[in-house]
């Protein structure tokens, strides 16, 4: 989970509360929104632009909720989370404290499960917590951190009004592990936008994608250990996804590629821009995510719009965001069986062929960013 790695940038733009003295001057010029206008404060932790599915989501969402008639304020409540300290809890209170009475406040579980204090705001306007994933799931936690991430969101959580999830799957984590009330969770699965299917190569080079930040929950040390027995077919890897999260984990993937001589075979890009990903799943045959968990896997539905084949790990959500007969799903941490299903769809062009285009049927299933946004919507107005 890019959640809890370090590194979080924090920005100033489009800021309603909090601002920099640089910034500041920007609170007087946002336009003023019709009386009738419904109002919601969405508080981030650092900079929104920051390239991970959440933050992508809570872009998304936002700038649909804008388009629904909502007036969104975005507040940024700083970069530290879910680490902050003493001061930077402070800050964020303090941010938070500022948003008018009576205003629906979004926060992001990255800052909320890290910040039960914000809890005592109950009494003045309605809290919304967005779990993408629970904070103590992350795998790169020692067994002192995650207890500590569970108690301290447990405490967040019992204060919100309503919790947004993205998953059944979060759904289930939060109702069985965190004592939220089924009637207090709403499931709001991220949107998809309408994308071109993917051709495939026909150099008979399979190439293979896997997109997302490189931190330890993505599992990329597992997928170099499995390609590393594949190295009698033929295959190519790109990886996109943000090296500035997790520095260490990124050293690793290098010295992992190079130990197992593979630098020929695999390009590390770093976070690159929405279009250039959209030109990597064009470009691509097979999809895949060595993920120890996933709170939902946007990358996967993006796979599975392009119609390209999915490899994946039965984790988290995955289970219900790659439909049946569109991939392979194989248990996680086990690189063996990782490199089977590799092998499988690297060696056999009508299975690939097959899965792709069980992939295209099953894009026209899936949710639109605007089905998103009225949910959300929904969420909201149960405690309005």
């Amino acid at each position: 989970m890019a959640a809890l790695d370090e590194g979080a940038r924090r920005s100033n733009t489009r800021l309603l509360f909090g601002c920099t003295t640089k910034h500041r001057a920007r609170i007087h010029t946002v336009r003023k929104s019709p009386a009738n206008e419904p109002h919601l404060a969405f508080a981030v932790p650092g900079d929104l632009a920051t390239p991970t599915g959440g933050y992508r989501y809570d872009r998304r969402i936002i700038q649909e909720l804008r388009e629904l008639g909502w007036h969104v304020d975005v507040a940024d409540i700083g970069g530290a989370f879910p680490f902050p300290s003493s001061a930077q809890r402070a800050t964020a209170l303090a941010r938070l404290s500022a948003v008018p009475a009576g205003y629906p406040v979004v926060l992001d579980g990255l800052a909320f499960g890290a910040l039960p204090e914000a809890g005592a705001l109950r009494c003045r306007t309605p809290l919304i917590a967005l779990v993408h994933q629970p904070l103590a799931l992350d795998p790169g936690l020692d067994a002192t951190q995650a207890d500590n991430f569970r108690a301290s969101e447990r405490a967040a959580l019992a204060a919100a009004a309503r919790v947004v999830v993205t998953s059944e799957s979060t759904a289930r984590i939060v109702m069985d592990d965190y004592a939220v009330p089924c009637g207090r969770v709403s499931v709001v699965r991220p949107g998809n936008d309408p994308v071109a299917p993917a051709p495939g190569s026909a150099d008979g080079i399979v190439r293979l994608l896997s997109v997302g930040s490189v931190v330890p929950v993505k599992g990329y040390d597992l997928l170099i250990t499995a390609l590393a027995t594949l190295i009698d077919m033929p295959w190519r890897l790109t990886i996109a996804g943000d090296r500035t999260r997790s520095p260490a984990t990124a050293a690793r993937l290098d010295a992992d590629i190079a130990a197992r001589g593979l630098g020929d075979r695999v390009a590390v890009l770093g976070a690159v821009p929405p279009a250039r990903v959209n030109e990597l799943f064009l470009a691509s045959d097979v999809f895949v995510l060595a993920s120890r968990f996933e709170g939902y896997g946007m990358a996967l539905a993006e796979a599975i719009a392009h119609g390209i084949p999915v490899v994946a790990t039965l984790t988290g959500a995955i289970p219900q965001t790659v439909p049946a007969g569109t991939g392979l799903l194989v248990p996680p941490e086990d690189a063996g069986a990782l490199a089977g299903a590799l092998r499988r769809l690297i060696g056999d062009p009508a299975e690939r062929r097959r899965l792709a285009t069980n992939a295209r049927a099953a894009a026209a299933r899936l949710p639109t960013w605007q089905d998103s946004a009225r949910l959300f919507v929904g969420a909201l107005e149960a405690v309005a």
